[in-house]
């Protein structure tokens, strides 16, 4: 049975945004690992447009983007969306009843699974085994938070330095 995690960058005030701060070179060697070693990934729509990004070589790429690349397209994807008509290599769309087939995946695939989105989490928040925060000192002061609904009651578990300006903070539901 799989484990449903959801992870993403958030800044200190509590909020994902990819374009406000990125990764150091640890941390992307990390993440590159962190895919690698994944049963999957489940999208919400605008993250999975977002990350369609690795879908395409870019030739000003150095080998850790391409490595990630390489990463992302093996790994097989979920996507949510009643938008989408269909979705790119190695994805399969969910269109609807997403708790069921959420609940069918993880029954049927072993390892662990990443929720990406935050809107899609807080649907999901009742599947969700582990939650890991990549904490970066930057202040955003707007934009979506990591939490888009009720936050959980959580269970602190590791506190873990990626490189030399992000903590990976891993907490379970209680």
């Amino acid at each position: 049975m799989a484990r449903l995690i959801y992870a993403l960058n958030q800044s200190l005030d509590g909020y994902v945004d990819h374009d406000a701060f990125g990764p150091d070179p640890a941390l992307f060697r990390h993440f590159i690992e962190d895919v690698a070693g994944l049963a999957g990934a489940l999208y919400g729509r605008r993250m999975y447009e977002t990350m369609r990004y690795w879908d395409e070589e870019h030739p000003e790429w150095d080998e850790a983007e391409r490595a990630y690349a390489r990463a992302w397209r093996a790994q097989p994807k979920w996507v949510v969306s009643t938008t989408l008509d269909d979705v790119g290599p190695n994805a399969a769309l969910i269109s609807e009843d997403v708790e069921a087939a959420v609940r069918r995946i993880k029954a049927e695939v072993d390892g662990d699974i990443e929720v990406a989105g935050p809107q899609l989490a807080a649907g999901l928040a009742d599947l969700i085994d582990e939650y890991r925060i990549y904490l970066h000192p930057v202040v955003v002061g707007a934009g979506k938070p990591y939490f888009a609904g009720p936050r959980p009651p959580l269970r602190f578990c590791a506190a873990e330095p990626i490189g030399e300006r992000a903590v990976r903070l891993t907490f379970r539901p209680t």
